[in-house]
């Protein structure tokens, strides 16, 4: 299933290769409760919905990016099993994100795109923002990648 992409200023994909099922990449990834975990910016994910994101699900999150603190709430828009899971964020400013998994030889490869149009604050750091998001996606999924890797027991 292809995104049409948003009229957007950050448009950011990223991927990796993990050495482990698509199963336990989503087990693990789709918990809402590991977030801080794996993503460096998140400080606290609050699951307004219990258990694995699905569609419907909607987190609290506080995070800290561009020297700033803030919380806001993501839905989860569409989700299909271990394969995919689609959320939007209305503030601080509208954004779409997708995690996409797919079985690849040698384990799963790992797909996030982050799309949206800053505003605010966040709209005069555009010119910036676009490399921001790509560093820190490129780092939140390495971590992902030495966590899943490194403890073969890790299964969400």
């Amino acid at each position: 299933m292809n995104v049409a992409p948003l009229p957007t200023d950050v448009d950011v994909e990223c991927e990796v290769l993990i050495a482990r099922t698509r199963g336990d990449v989503a087990a693990y990834m789709f918990d809402p409760d590991n977030d801080g975990k794996w993503t460096a910016a998140v400080l606290a994910s609050r699951p307004l919905t219990p258990g694995r994101l699905r569609t419907g699900s909607r987190v609290e999150r506080t995070v800290k990016f561009g020297g700033r603190e803030f919380t806001y709430e993501y839905s989860v828009t569409g989700a299909e099993g271990d394969r995919f899971v689609e959320m939007k964020v209305d503030k601080p400013f509208p954004m779409h994100i997708r995690y996409e998994l797919d079985e690849v030889p040698g384990g799963t490869r790992v797909r996030i795109r982050t799309s949206g149009e800053p505003k605010g604050f966040f709209r005069l750091a555009a010119p910036l923002m676009k490399g921001q998001v790509r560093k820190s996606i490129t780092n939140d999924l390495g971590q992902l990648k030495a966590q899943l890797e490194t403890n073969r027991s890790l299964n969400g």
